[in-house]
């Protein structure tokens, strides 16, 4: 039987902000039961069942706090209010993570609301960070009003298409979303799951093309491939080892712990790959001459003139 649109085996295993919407609507709650549910520190009337994301978030913070200084000093590079934007958005994701699964809030309505906003700065932030390859071929002036606009029209509408068939499912507005007993949901599988998908992939091949074939580099490919795997190892505990962790551990942590994590530091060396493309520091000449027409420096291989800043 086909799983596609289908969320049960993940919410069954993983903890995923997604899941709330389904696991609160009645109908499906009856037969739903979790292969391990997630206990984390019970003293007295208070509980924390996540604690560790939430700590973890509160480091992403920090850590997003840093780059986006340091974007800001880089007054030369291509893109900096483009890649801003992106860190800004996971940081707003990071700050919805906190509520949506960091296992404190009680109230179903503000666990749906949060876990709908979650999901949509998901699909939102995915987007934007796809948007900031295509920038890198110039195709616009970056950190223009055109640019910008487009970015946060673009990701508006995302934001909002994804946040209403989130809140739809999680309220049952007009009961064209509600889940059966297969939580299943084909648009929010495609927004949640295979959209985001789509666009990191997309992140990869265009940057991959834009650093080997236009810049002619190699040392950058590093730190985007480094990004990916970070990505992909919390995606792996997130799928594939949190129920077997949270078994170990007899309820205390599950794949979520890592996934955050993992996807800070890959959130991290993005912004590292990002920075070696824009930094004046390769010194071999470009293989191409002609790419000083494109605005590119001719003395340093892979790296864009100051004049597009």
């Amino acid at each position: 039987m086909s799983q596609f649109g289908k969320f049960y085996n993940f919410c069954r295993d993983s903890t995923l902000p997604i899941c709330n919407l389904f696991e609160l609507t009645s109908s499906p709650r009856q037969d739903f039961t979790k292969s391990c549910e997630l206990i984390g520190i019970i003293s007295g009337n208070y509980h924390i069942s996540n604690i560790g994301v939430i700590i973890l978030d509160a480091f992403a913070l920090v850590a997003v706090a840093y780059l986006l200084w340091r974007s800001e000093r880089k007054q030369a590079a291509v893109g900096r209010r483009e890649m801003q934007l992106f860190l800004v958005l996971y940081a707003l994701l990071t700050i919805a993570e906190v509520f949506s699964i960091g296992g404190f809030l009680t109230k179903d309505v503000i666990l749906k609301w949060f876990s709908a906003i979650h999901v949509a700065f998901i699909a939102t932030t995915c987007w934007v960070l796809l948007l900031n390859a295509i920038v890198g071929y110039q195709l616009l002036d970056d950190g223009t009003f055109l640019s910008l606009g487009l970015f946060v029209a673009s990701g508006f509408m995302i934001f909002l298409g994804t946040g209403y068939i989130a809140l739809d499912t999680g309220f049952d507005y007009t009961g064209h979303f509600a889940p059966d007993r297969d939580f299943k949901n084909y648009g929010l599988y495609v927004l949640y799951l295979l959209f985001p998908l789509v666009c990191l992939v997309g992140y990869f091949v265009l940057e991959s093309i834009l650093v080997l074939r236009v810049l002619g580099e190699t040392r950058p490919m590093l730190l985007l491939g480094g990004a990916a795997l970070l990505f992909a190892v919390g995606q792996i505990f997130t799928f594939v080892i949190s129920v077997h962790l949270c078994s170990a551990s007899h309820g205390k942590i599950d794949g979520s712990l890592f996934e955050t994590l993992f996807t800070l530091l890959a959130v991290i060396t993005l912004w590292a790959f990002w920075s070696s493309i824009t930094e004046d520091t390769w010194m071999d000449e470009p293989l191409n001459p002609s790419m000083s027409d494109a605005g590119y420096d001719t003395h340093r291989s892979g790296r864009f003139d100051s004049q597009y800043a």
